[in-house]
């Protein structure tokens, strides 16, 4: 049984895409409703995706790294790419989009992108449209702002890149179950029997970023899933580890450019 009949039929909601990616229609879109906790397995499409959360945050797992999307913002998969969700009361709005359909040269890797408020709108009205919608008319022309907005959606440095290392890669695996602000490289590299140099220049090969830069960007992007779900910045602050909300917030403006409150205050204000 598909996930699509565990509920009730909706005009373009709960349709799987692999039903309908042959309509000659540069974008389909899709709204589904998934139930907390929802594991969507190791899957791909033969066309790029835009995954919107509307509400919930979703886990996003590539082999290139873990992305964890907040409420009110999207995921951008690249056509072919493996990727594992797990939705956490989730109602998504999804695009998917013929390759050669995009106006511009799409990013190659998974990200994580702001939705503008103008974007928003046009996706909700996008899953009422009908599947074989008219491309000369209204569809059409909604479909031809959806593309030219799509080209614009800023990235955000909501990615925890993973390293091909085996060894390396479980103990970030077991960081991100288990995250510690206080976690040293100097401990990593004693559970790899590595100098902490040969550990330092092995971590930045692997991932892009030293260990200091990944521990802060790991903790904030899981604190935002936690912040999401209505926790507290002292309590999500002491469960990292943090000796107070404020040393939390100095870390949090470092990767995001902007405290805790201020982000939490734009996405109520963007929400409406």
């Amino acid at each position: 049984m598909r996930f699509g009949q565990l509920f009730s039929e909706g005009f373009m909601r709960n349709r799987h895409i692999d039903d309908l990616d042959s309509v000659q229609r540069p974008v389909i879109a899709i709204g589904t409703d998934y139930p907390r906790g929802y594991l969507l397995p190791m899957h791909q499409h033969r066309r790029a995706q835009l995954l919107y959360g509307a509400t919930g945050v979703m886990h996003v797992f590539t082999r290139q790294g873990n992305w964890i999307v907040p409420p009110q913002h999207a995921v951008w998969l690249p056509p072919q790419m493996a990727h594992e969700v797990r939705m956490v009361g989730v109602t998504t709005r999804s695009l998917y989009i013929e390759p050669a359909a995009l106006l511009v040269d799409p990013p190659q890797d998974c990200q994580v992108v702001s939705v503008t408020p103008l974007m928003r709108q046009l996706l909700m009205a996008a899953v009422d449209m009908p599947l074989n919608y008219d491309e000369q008319g209204r569809d059409g022309a909604l479909v031809s702002l959806l593309l030219h907005e799509l080209a614009n959606l800023p990235p955000l440095p909501l990615h925890i890149p993973l390293p091909a290392d085996r060894r390396l890669s479980e103990l970030c695996q077991q960081f991100l179950q288990h995250p510690d602000a206080h976690d040293s490289p100097q401990a990593w590299a004693s559970r790899l029997y590595m100098s902490i140099r040969s550990f330092s220049r092995l971590f930045r090969a692997q991932t892009g970023m030293s260990f200091s830069q990944w521990r802060q960007r790991a903790c904030v992007v899981l604190a935002l899933a936690q912040l999401a779900e209505g926790s507290s910045v002292t309590q999500v602050a002491l469960e990292l580890g943090y000796e107070s909300s404020a040393a939390f917030a100095t870390m949090f403006r470092r990767v995001l450019e902007q405290a805790p409150s201020c982000y939490l205050a734009s996405e109520r204000r963007e929400r409406g």
